[in-house]
């Protein structure tokens, strides 16, 4: 039995796989500590996407098995997403890492902690995916969880590294998932995440082209689960009859997150994804007519080679045509491996944060807008934890807003309910907040 202690870094499907190691840890008798110098054992469970997820790895590598210094750790264990892409060179230029454990081998994370040997000598099951009866231990305190409805990924985006990472699109099935959704409610979760690489070709590898509508009506029968949403949909994929689905199932949150990536034809066909503004413009419209007063979510690649100030400009002016609640935009970062890595990276740093200033300033207005446009209103609110400020603020998310990645309902007064959804009547608005009092 040892005192662990873990670091999980990168997105919420990452985020999953940290949850089912510590399960797995916790069964084993080991006992959990969020002191890092306190450890024994210390796990850090990597991204390693792009260059700024690399770098902030690696530092949380180096400041982990500094403990073994001026902490109390015997021993590293490095996982996850970088792993997968440099597994070798970390052994081999990291002697502090006394072993590494790949995204598909998280279920074995008790053997390499009883092992003396740096990696696991069983080769690791390329069509891994974890289950209802996986052990899992929730790090999300606040009301909602994460299900990773499937695993890896058959599209190959030019400038993305997932498919090597994760491997080939595999789903799970709609029971093992319903299972799994079932248990979490008992566990008081309020709110369901649905995560995937692309969750719009769940299903697909099974041959079923309507999984994911199906998984949709029937998580809207689950009793007492208060809401659940879709993350990462893939914009071909958005068929009428899933709209249908989601605007007819009264807890699945009116709420999309779709990247698009660009709006400019030539770029998105080098990106390999296909598209265009006008096509985009079509889907959006399709998306508010079918599923009426949804929220959408995209997010923006800005310095892709070959982009120019024509192409930067079509973006700018589809996202102000477009008007989405939320995007997020991030610089272009060239990675091995990948078929864009040929191109090179020529637009400079400087030029890629300027033209993600200009987006992100110009959604600020967007988002401000649609913010003022609900004040007055009465709305559902699920009441998280207490501000960092203050204890007398209690922020909390309305249905049109996803954790950690959109804004916040700062609650500042009623009687309110932690890890319950609410009404709450909206008073004022800024760019990503709203403020607002419970509803008597």
């Amino acid at each position: 039995m040892a005192k662990v202690g873990f670091i999980s870094l990168g997105c919420p499907k990452n985020l999953v796989d940290s949850e089912i190691m510590l399960g797995h840890l916790k069964s084993g008798g080991n006992v959990l500590t969020g002191e890092i110098r306190e450890a024994e054992l210390l796990i850090v469970n990597t991204c390693g996407f792009i260059e700024s997820a690399k770098e902030e790895s690696i530092q949380a590598i180096l400041e982990a098995a500094s403990m073994k210094q001026y902490g109390a750790c015997k021993k590293l264990i490095v996982t996850g997403c970088l792993i997968e892409r440099y597994r070798e060179q970390i052994l081999a230029d990291m002697p502090e890492v006394d072993a590494v454990v790949g995204t598909r081998e998280i279920e074995k994370i008790l053997d390499i902690l009883q092992s003396a040997d740096r990696e696991l000598k069983t080769t690791a099951d390329p069509l891994y995916l974890y289950n209802e009866a996986s052990p899992r231990l929730l790090t999300t305190q606040c009301g909602y969880a994460y299900i990773k409805i499937s695993e890896g990924c058959d599209h190959f985006c030019a400038f993305c590294a997932i498919p090597g990472i994760r491997g080939q699109q595999r789903s799970r099935t709609i029971p093992s998932i319903l299972n799994e959704a079932a248990q979490l409610v008992q566990q008081g979760v309020k709110e369901l995440i649905l995560v995937g690489q692309d969750t719009t070709d769940f299903g697909r590898d099974l041959g079923d082209h309507n999984a994911l509508e199906a998984l949709i009506k029937s998580l809207g029968k689950l009793d007492s689960l208060r809401w659940f949403r879709v993350h990462y949909t893939y914009p071909n994929r958005l068929t009428d009859s899933l709209l249908n689905a989601i605007a007819q199932t009264p807890n699945c949150c009116k709420y999309l997150d779709i990247p698009l990536q660009h709006a400019n034809a030539k770029i998105l066909k080098t990106m390999a994804r296909g598209g265009s503004r006008s096509a985009f413009m079509d889907l959006v419209s399709r998306i508010r007519k079918r599923v009426p007063g949804v929220f959408i979510r995209t997010n923006f690649i800005v310095g892709f080679p070959g982009e120019g100030e024509a192409e930067f400009s079509e973006l700018r002016n589809f996202i102000a045509e477009a008007q989405f609640d939320h995007i997020g935009v991030f610089t272009y970062s060239a990675e091995e491996g990948t078929p864009a890595f040929s191109l090179g990276d020529p637009i400079n740093k400087r030029t890629k944060e300027k033209r993600r200033r200009i987006l992100m300033e110009l959604q600020q207005g967007i988002s401000k807008a649609h913010n003022q446009a609900l004040v007055g209103q009465t709305l559902e609110v699920i009441a998280e934890c207490s501000h960092e400020e203050s204890d007398l603020i209690i922020k909390g998310r309305h249905s049109g807003q996803a954790p950690e990645i959109d804004g916040n309902v700062l609650i500042v007064g009623g009687e309110v309910r932690l890890h319950d959804i609410q009404s709450v009547r909206i008073t004022e608005a800024h760019t990503y907040d709203l403020v607002g009092v419970v509803s008597p």
